[in-house]
C-alpha cells in the first residue's frame, strides 16, 4: 500500500485562513493590481482544444443532370411571405407562427439556454453578499458565549487559472446558439408543413368534386343501362358493370371524405387552433392556380452556412470541444477564495462600535492526488462525446445533401410527369366523348363506354395527385435549401 495515503501529514488539499491581526494591511491599489494580473493570466490560460471545422463529407457538386446551380443565396434570402404569395396561405402561416405549440417550446428552450449561459457567465465573477450571523454556545460554567457578525462576504470564488469556468461558459454559449438554430429549424419546418397541409386540403376538395361529379354521372349511366335492359337493348352484364362502377365511386368518395377530415385535423394541429371560419369559402380554389418561384440550388457547400440544422450540429460540436477544456482543467489545482469584511462583537449593542471592525481572507488550493481514475474517465468521456458530435455533424451534412438532391431530382421528373398527366387526361376526355358518340350511333358497346368513364375518372384523380406532389416538392425544396433563414435573422 502507498505510504503517502496512510500519512495524515499529506492531505489532498491545502487551506490557509488569515485574520486581520496576522497580516499587514493591503492597499486597494495592490488588490486591484492582483485582480488585474489574475484576469490577464486567466485570459492567457486555456486547456480547451482549438476548434477546427471538420471537412464536409459530401461531393462538391450535385448529382449530374438534376438541376442548374444558379445563385446560392436565393433560397435563404427569400422570405416566406415572398415565396408563398397566396393570401389565405399567408394568413394560415401567420396563425401557426403565433400559436403552434412546438414552435413555442422551441422559443422557450432558447430562453432556458440563455439563462444557463447567464449562470455560467456569473461563475466567472465573485459573488458579493451581505450577511448577519449570530451564535450562542454554552460554556462549562453554565454561561453562554455570544458571537455576532455583520458584513460583506465573498464565498468560494474560484480563480480560473486553468480555464475550467471559461470552458464551461463557452460550452453554455455554444449550446445556447445551438438551441437558437434548433428553433429556426422548427420555424422553417412549420412553415413548410402548413403550406403542404393547405395544399393537401385543396387537393382533397378537388378530388371530392371530381368524385361527386363522377358519382352523379355513374348514377345516370346505371339508370340508362337499366332502362335499356328493360327494353332488351342491354344485357345483365352491362347492368352489373355499371353498378360496380357506381359502387366503386361511392367507396372512393367515402375514402376521400375521411382523408379530407384527417387533413383538416392535421392542419388545425399545426395552426394551434381551429381553422378560420372563412376557410371553406376559399377551398374552391384549384391547385393549378398556385405557383411558386424557381429556387436555384447553389453548391452543396452552401448548405453549411444556410441550413440551421447543420449550424445547430456544429454548435453542439463546439460545445463538446469546450467541455474537453473543462475536463482537462480538472487535473490541475483548483484555487478558491473566501473573504469577508465587517464587524464582530459578543453583544448586539456593540456590533457596529469602533474597534469591532475586521476582515478575513481564506484562500483554498485543492490538488487531486488520488481519485481512482475519475478525472481521466471524465476526460475520456468528454473526448468520446466530441467524436460523437463530429459524427452527428457529418451526418447532418449528408442528410441535408440527400434531401436537397432528392428534391432537385423530383422537381425535374415531376414537371415532366405533370405535363404527361395533363396530356393523358386530355386524351381520356376525348376518348370518353368519342365513345359516347359511337354508343349513341350504335358503333360502340355499353362496355366500351363504361370502360372509358372508368379511365377518365382515374386520369382525373391522378392529375390532381400529381399536381399536388409537384407543388409539395417545390415547398420541400424551399425548406431543404434553408428557405427564409437569412431573412428571419435580420
Amino acid at each position: 500500500m502507498n505510504k503517502n495515503i496512510k500519512n495524515p501529514v499529506l492531505p489532498n488539499f491545502v487551506t490557509a485562513s488569515v485574520a486581520r491581526q496576522s497580516m499587514p494591511p493591503i492597499s486597494s491599489m495592490k488588490l486591484l493590481g492582483v485582480t488585474l494580473a489574475s484576469v490577464a493570466f486567466l485570459a492567457a490560460c486555456s486547456l480547451m482544444p482549438a476548434y477546427e471545422r471538420p471537412a464536409a463529407p459530401i461531393p462538391a457538386q450535385w448529382p449530374s443532370a438534376i438541376a442548374p446551380v444558379g445563385s446560392a443565396a436565393t433560397a435563404t434570402e427569400l422570405a416566406w411571405q415572398d415565396y408563398f404569395i397566396d393570401p389565405t396561405l399567408r394568413q394560415l402561416i401567420d396563425i401557426a407562427l403565433a400559436n403552434n405549440r412546438d414552435l413555442r417550446v422551441a422559443v422557450l428552450n432558447i430562453e432556458q439556454a440563455r439563462a444557463q449561459l447567464g449562470i455560467r457567465r456569473a461563475d466567472q465573477f465573485p459573488t458579493l453578499s451581505a450577511a448577519i450571523t449570530g451564535s450562542r454556545t454554552p460554556t462549562g460554567t453554565g454561561s453562554f458565549n455570544n458571537v455576532y457578525n455583520a458584513g460583506l462576504t465573498v464565498t468560494a470564488y474560484e480563480f480560473d487559472f486553468f480555464g475550467r469556468v471559461a470552458s464551461l461558459k463557452e460550452q453554455a454559449l455554444a449550446q445556447y446558439l445551438a438551441t437558437s438554430e434548433a428553433s429556426e429549424t422548427v420555424r422553417i419546418s412549420l412553415i413548410a408543413s402548413v403550406a403542404q397541409s393547405w395544399l393537401s386540403l385543396l387537393a382533397d376538395e378537388e378530388l371530392l368534386q371530381v368524385s361527386l361529379q363522377t358519382l352523379s354521372s355513374r348514377e345516370d349511366s346505371l339508370k340508362l343501362v337499366e332502362l335499356k335492359l328493360h327494353h332488351g337493348a342491354a344485357s345483365e352484364l352491362d347492368q352489373r358493370l355499371a353498378q360496380t362502377l357506381l359502387e366503386s365511386a361511392r367507396v372512393t368518395l367515402a375514402q376521400q371524405t375521411r382523408q379530407r377530415a384527417l387533413d383538416e385535423n392535421a392542419l388545425s394541429l399545426l395552426l394551434g387552433q381551429a381553422l378560420p371560419l372563412a376557410l371553406p369559402l376559399v377551398l374552391q380554389m384549384q391547385l393549378q392556380q398556385l405557383h411558386f418561384a424557381e429556387l436555384p440550388a447553389g453548391l452543396p457547400s452552401d448548405l453549411l452556412v444556410r441550413r440551421p440544422d447543420i449550424r445547430q450540429a456544429e454548435q453542439l460540436l463546439i460545445a463538446s470541444n469546450a467541455n474537453i477544456g473543462a475536463a482537462r482543467a480538472a487535473f490541475f489545482p483548483r484555487i478558491a477564495l473566501t473573504a469577508g469584511t465587517g464587524s464582530a462583537s459578543n453583544a448586539l449593542t456593540g456590533l457596529f462600535k469602533d474597534g469591532s471592525w475586521g476582515w478575513t481572507l481564506a484562500p483554498q488550493l485543492v490538488l487531486p492526488l488520488f481519485d481512482a481514475g475519475r478525472n481521466q474517465a471524465g476526460l475520456e468521456s468528454a473526448q468520446a462525446m466530441r467524436d460523437i458530435a463530429v459524427a452527428q455533424y457529418e451526418k447532418a451534412i449528408q442528410t441535408a445533401f440527400r434531401e436537397v438532391a432528392d428534391a432537385l431530382a423530383s422537381r425535374t421528373t415531376l414537371a415532366r410527369q405533370l405535363q404527361a398527366q395533363q396530356s393523358l387526361l386530355a386524351a381520356e376526355a376525348d376518348r370518353s366523348r368519342l365513345t359516347k358518340l359511337r354508343l349513341d350511333n350504335g358503333a360502340a358497346s355499353q362496355l366500351d363506354w363504361l370502360d372509358a368513364q372508368r379511365s377518365l375518372f382515374a386520369a382525373q384523380q391522378a392529375l390532381v395527385q400529381t399536381r399536388l406532389a409537384y407543388l409539395q416538392n417545390q415547398i420541400a425544396l424551399y425548406k431543404t435549401l434553408g428557405g427564409g433563414a437569412a431573412s428571419s435573422a435580420r
